[in-house]
């Protein structure tokens, strides 16, 4: 799985592209690929149906002629606008964004009706103010939380329409 991950990483970034996520389901037979720019002009500048033919073409060639690496679908999908955050440079890169983050152990909650016996919060839905260190910072209900990268278990963008 590491090697596959790897391989399908440097081959779309040799595209221009990020591999944002990768799902293997159906016994490993179905290979689903979440792109994204590498180097986005502006917010509006995203994948189109043309970047995923691009790269469907280019991974199939290496996964199948190359790698011999046996798959009866490959689906290639932009991240989205609800885009997952995985890596530290995601959550750099969004500063300022609306992101719901779940961490896997809860921390103290810090917001202004929270007392002594609230239980500790585990699901965050709040701005993205950055990052120290190995912790997210996010502004959520008035309070500045710092996250730490190790306790997320989901994080995505949330985007306000």
């Amino acid at each position: 799985m590491q090697d596959l991950h790897g391989l399908i990483d440097k081959t779309v970034a040799q595209l221009g592209f990020e591999l944002v996520d990768l799902e293997i389901s159906n016994r490993g037979k179905l290979l689903r690929v979440f792109i994204d720019k590498l180097n986005p002009v502006d917010i509006k500048d995203s994948v189109n149906i043309d970047d995923c033919v691009l790269v469907s073409n280019q991974l199939g060639n290496v996964l199948t002629v190359d790698h011999e690496i046996e798959y009866d679908r490959l689906e290639i999908s932009s991240a989205g606008m609800d885009r997952v955050l995985k890596k530290e440079k995601d959550f750099v890169r969004f500063i300022g964004e609306r992101a719901q983050i779940k961490l896997r152990v809860g921390v103290k909650d810090l917001s202004a009706n929270a007392t002594d016996t609230t239980l500790p919060r585990k699901t965050f839905l709040g701005i993205l103010k950055g990052v120290e260190g190995s912790e997210v910072l996010m502004d959520f209900q008035g309070a500045t939380y710092k996250l730490a990268l190790s306790n997320i278990d989901k994080a995505r963008l949330s985007p306000v329409f």
